[in-house]
């Protein structure tokens, strides 16, 4: 039986942090041996909102070394650049005459950018990004695409986008479900706000222990406990949160000591960055691998764009058939 094909990815930021692997890399890792898996490197959805190129390459590598140090397998999954990909751009230019700008113009994803962002004047690409995503999908034919629930309407235009080329010019694309899954949101350290290094309140993958005991200082608490014997409410406190990622076989004895007072902030902490560092040596000693050797990483780059080629190729040939253009 043939394995259903996954499109998702990421733009690269460089080096990733817990957040990252919660929401999304945990997934990822499970779903390589269920699902034929292609990984993007969105680097062109980058522009949509940022004109400086200056770091896309390397902030590229490092996003990739993260994947592989987290598990991702190169003999499991497809990981490439979509810029390296030139059918990318060439059907997202054939799928935006598919589509209106009014349509693009409702999609609360962008609504939610363009506020978190603040950005005043939204550029044409950035109003097009969900059909550039959906090139990103369709080139591969992707079946699947792992969404929490507030993606769910990028993938709605995707497949509406899918539904009008098929009745237009006949069927080449499959209209992709949407795989919803449950992504775990790790809050910053700040407790206010999800984590993100622009923030300032990441725990990054590739950070050491005394880093991750430095930066866990400063993680919010209950703000009604001040002193050790103070009665808690872990359920308000971010470093209890990790626990209960990080440390679920001591999270609910740690939740009975802080609610008793038993357990001070301080200690909590220390125990926190303890299980973190844990979880987080493999990872780093496997980063430190591909670091030492950054060929290693090119060759799975270009080994995963030669597959990923081969397929756009195959699928554009359709595309341009389909159309009489060809």
């Amino acid at each position: 039986m043939m394995k259903k094909r996954i499109l998702s990815g990421m733009r690269p930021t460089g080096k990733l942090h817990l957040g990252h692997y919660t929401g999304a890399l945990e997934n990822w890792v499970k779903m390589q041996d269920e699902y034929e898996n292609f990984h993007l490197v969105a680097d062109y959805h980058v522009l949509t909102t940022k004109l400086d190129t200056s770091d896309i390459y390397n902030d590229s590598i490092e996003m990739v070394i993260d994947w592989l140090a987290v598990g991702l397998d190169p003999k499991k999954v497809k990981i490439f650049r979509q810029s390296q990909i030139k059918e990318h751009t060439e059907l997202f230019l054939i799928l935006a005459m598919l589509i209106t700008t009014s349509r693009l113009e409702r999609n609360p994803s962008l609504k939610e950018q363009v506020r978190d962002l603040n950005i005043q004047h939204v550029v044409y690409g950035h109003l097009g990004y969900p059909v550039l995503q959906a090139a990103d999908i369709l080139i591969y034919k992707g079946e699947l695409v792992p969404v929490g629930e507030d993606q769910v309407p990028h993938v709605e235009i995707t497949r509406e986008i899918a539904r009008k080329f098929n009745s237009h010019f006949g069927d080449v694309f499959p209209e992709p479900e949407p795989l919803l899954t449950v992504f775990a949101r790790l809050a910053g350290l700040d407790g206010k706000a999800k984590m993100s290094k622009s923030l300032g309140n990441a725990i990054l993958l590739s950070d050491e222990p005394e880093i991750v005991k430095q930066k866990m200082r400063k993680a919010v608490t209950d703000p009604l406990k001040i002193h050790k014997n103070d009665p808690g409410r872990p359920e308000v406190c971010v470093v209890y949160s990790y626990h209960q990622k990080f440390n679920t076989e001591e999270s609910d004895q740690i939740a009975a000591d802080c609610r008793s007072g038993k357990l001070g902030c301080v200690e909590c902490k220390l125990r926190a960055s303890a299980k973190i560092s844990a979880f987080l040596e493999p990872i780093i000693e496997k980063r430190k691998k591909y670091e030492a050797d950054i060929s290693l990483v090119l060759d799975v780059i270009d080994k995963g764009e030669r597959a990923a080629r081969k397929v756009a190729v195959e699928t554009m040939t359709e595309v341009r058939t389909n159309m009489k253009i060809g």
